[in-house]
Parts: C-alpha cells; structure tokens; sequence
C-alpha cells in the first residue's frame, strides 16, 4: 500500500466456514486487498462485474457478435474472442 495514503477500514458479513478460513491466514488483511484488487482488475469489461448486460449493452454485443465469434485456444484452453475480420484480411 501506498505511504501517506489514508486508510480506510471497511466490513462485511462472512459465514463461519470463510471465517475460520481467513483465520488461518498470516495476514487475512492483506489477502483480502488483493483477492479485492484482483477481482477489480479482471471483471468483465462489458457487464462490470455482474455477469448481466443492460438492453443497451446487448444491442451493442449483437453488433459486435456478428463480425467475432468466442472459441478456445489450442495451447492454453482460454476462451477467448475471435474477430471474423482479422482471418478474412489474412487469407
């Protein structure tokens, strides 16, 4: 964390199983910032997070979905998205 900066203290409700959990860790605080952080950092670009798109967005996603199609890597069995665009300028 950086020096100099205010922090700030934030609660939240767990059950007795994730509590017994973050009991046992070294150092609980410093898991959760970064469980927090890792989260934040890789949340769905288009939903934020909640797993729901608006009618704004899906509109937008049925745009895009025509010209890009999701599939799974060969090597690493990611899924990922493939533009339709890219396989045409390159045949």
């Amino acid at each position: 964390m950086a020096e100099g900066k205010k922090q700030e203290i934030i609660t939240f409700k767990v059950d007795g199983m994730l509590r017994e959990a973050l009991d046992r860790l070294p150092n609980r605080s410093e898991f959760i910032r970064s469980a927090v952080l890792m989260a934040l950092e890789n949340s769905c670009p288009l939903c934020n997070g909640t797993g729901c798109l608006t009618a704004e967005q899906r509109r937008h996603w049925d745009r895009f979905a025509k010209y890009h199609r999701i599939a799974r890597c060969n090597d690493c069995h990611a899924t990922h998205l493939v533009c339709s665009a890219e396989k045409e300028s390159q045949e």
